[in-house]
């Protein structure tokens, strides 16, 4: 107990001043980490980053890479430079998507790709390879499904162009879409010259007896 009345006010308005102090830093050390939170930039960074996915045996079904890759924690979205995307398939030829900038969803679901666009399936003594060329593709590894709403150009080999806008690519089923505006241009390849023809015969001569 306080013998001297005039110290009760002093000690509660030290007690009042630590409290408002107290208060005052938790507020200002909320107050930065919800600015961190809303700003867009990146918590960590990797260079020739790579990240490969395999199934329950142990086999490689695909490769993520890029030069560099900046995780953003204010969307969970990670955004890549040069992107390049390896799909591998039990018997079936592999596919290589490129771009120059690129972009994985918080799940991990989706894979975008954007700004000079290329999917390339690999050929085989079935099928031919093609390339396809848009400026904005989206991904989906775990289903094997890509598509996008922009014009594509397709070329398949050995001289087939086809273009259209819209697209959806099921590589699993082998099976592609193309929505709106498709045109096909395609170049029969050269004939071989006919065999010449075998020579007439020569005409009989005529042979006098004696």
């Amino acid at each position: 107990m306080l013998k001297h009345p005039i110290l009760l006010p002093i000690a509660l308005m030290l007690f009042l001043a630590l409290l408002t102090f107290w208060i005052n830093q938790i507020v200002q050390e909320q107050g930065i980490s919800l600015s961190r939170l809303n700003r867009h930039d990146p918590d960590y960074m990797l260079y020739n980053f790579v990240s490969t996915r395999t199934d329950a045996t142990g086999t490689t079904k695909y490769v993520l890479a890029a030069a560099e890759m900046r995780h953003f924690p204010d969307n969970e979205y990670t955004e890549l430079q040069r992107p390049r995307f390896t799909q591998f398939g039990q018997d079936k030829p592999y596919t290589q998507i490129y771009g120059q900038h690129g972009k994985v969803s918080a799940n991990g679901k989706l894979v975008e790709f954007n700004k000079q666009v290329k999917v390339i399936r690999q050929g085989t003594l079935a099928k031919p390879e093609m390339q396809l060329q848009t400026e904005h593709l989206t991904l989906e590894p775990d289903t094997d499904l890509a598509y996008t709403d922009l014009p594509v150009t397709i070329r398949q080999q050995p001289a087939t162009v086809i273009t259209g806008t819209g697209m959806r690519f099921d590589n699993k089923a082998g099976t592609m879409q193309l929505f709106n505006r498709v045109h096909v241009h395609y170049v029969r390849a050269p004939v071989a010259a006919k065999a010449a023809s075998p020579a007439a015969p020569a005409k009989a001569g005529s042979h006098k007896g004696r």
